[in-house]
């Protein structure tokens, strides 16, 4: 397998940590461990022993990722270092060099690369900027084939913030089970709806779901690396095959916060936290384009902690947001790193303060600019 450059986590990873003001992080502003843990908490994990856990994840920490998706249990689940590498077990455990996968775009690209590596094929079929992001389901209807092994999504979306409807879901799921097809959900986003009603799984709609969750993006915690695979047990147990090959097991300080982080008692309290925040940033985000006069349009999303616009500039968008980090510090992320030109992502998860600061700082710049 030889892997091309992942551009979007390429580029990030370069500069995200070096500019002044980063407005491409995809999640919230993280959580500190005083934040989320009570004293006695804090102080049971000053005391862990730092050892192996169990390497498919905790009986406990499994369970509680188990009672996010209606009908599962802890053998319906693999714990994994992030979501990411959970997207890699489920491609190396459901796919053979030649099959097809059918994509959804724009998206996080990460499966579009796995998918190449592996020899298979990715075909892409389209959310429409036209139709609120929207997805195409007569051409997700036309190019899956007798050859498609798996359908991938992203619910809700990165980058657009939108959701699928529960008619969309059903009807993605029922051009999957026509063909015999897969359906990989990476689910991330879930719990950061702006309305706070948390969106059902596409676990549970038909018979071959894989879904994907962690707790960097609607948690707050990426630093943890802690994500997971959800699916039929007999996928989750070959998948557990696999995990032991890449990493073997997440660390066992993540397996306890995680624990905590997904009870009962914290995790509404961490997902209100966030989707308060983003609906404070998102007001003063909707203030901001409208500032601009028509230069910039977007869908405001419904989740996640992200906006993708288009603007109206004779300008690339990775040249776009080279000058902005270098000769304005703020940084922002290209469309190109979708294929998608003329739009950039910005994070509105960040701190209100950041955020607000960055925006005044580009919206300075471009008009200074391009008038």
């Amino acid at each position: 397998m030889k892997f091309p450059i992942f551009e979007l986590e390429r580029v990030q990873s370069i500069y995200e940590n070096t500019v002044e003001i980063n407005l491409t992080e995809s999640g919230f502003h993280p959580l500190t461990l005083s934040e989320l843990l009570t004293p006695d908490q804090l102080s049971r994990l000053q005391n862990t022993a730092i050892g192996y856990p169990q390497t498919n994840g905790s009986a406990m920490l499994r369970e509680r990722i188990a009672a996010l998706y209606a009908g599962a249990g802890a053998d319906n689940v693999l714990v994994t270092n992030g979501s990411s590498e959970a997207n890699f077990v489920a491609c190396q455990t459901l796919l053979q060099p030649g099959d097809e996968v059918v994509v959804m775009v724009p998206n996080y690209m990460q499966i579009w690369g796995i998918v190449e590596a592996m020899g298979a094929r990715p075909v892409a079929f389209h959310l429409r900027e036209d139709d609120g992001w929207a997805p195409d389901l007569d051409e997700l209807r036309r190019v899956v084939t007798k050859d498609t092994k798996m359908i991938t999504v992203c619910n809700p979306s990165n980058p657009t913030g939108a959701i699928l409807t529960g008619e969309e879901m059903r009807a993605i799921a029922a051009i999957a089970d026509e063909v015999g097809a897969w359906i990989h959900a990476d689910e991330v986003y879930r719990g950061a709806e702006l309305d706070g009603v948390e969106i059902p799984s596409f676990i549970g709609l038909a018979e071959r779901v894989t879904a994907v969750g962690g707790l960097s993006k609607a948690y707050a915690l990426p630093g943890l690396r802690l994500g997971w695979l959800a699916g039929p047990s007999e996928t989750i147990a070959t998948a557990w095959a696999t995990h032991d090959y890449t990493s073997i097991t997440a660390g066992i300080l993540s397996h306890a916060v995680a624990e905590i982080a997904l009870s009962p008692e914290v995790r509404p309290a961490i997902l209100e936290r966030n989707r308060a925040m983003l609906r404070v940033n998102l007001r003063c985000t909707l203030d901001w384009v409208e500032s601009m006069a028509g230069r910039l349009r977007f869908t405001p999303p419904k989740a996640g902690g992200m906006a993708f616009m288009r603007y109206d500039f004779p300008i690339n968008s990775s040249e776009l947001s080279d000058w902005l980090r270098t000769s304005h510090g703020v940084f922002i992320l290209a469309g190109d790193c979708y294929g998608m030109d003329s739009f950039f992502r910005i994070g509105i998860g960040a701190e209100t303060a950041t955020l607000t600061t960055g925006l005044g700082r580009v919206k300075g710049a471009l008009l200074d600019r391009f008038g």
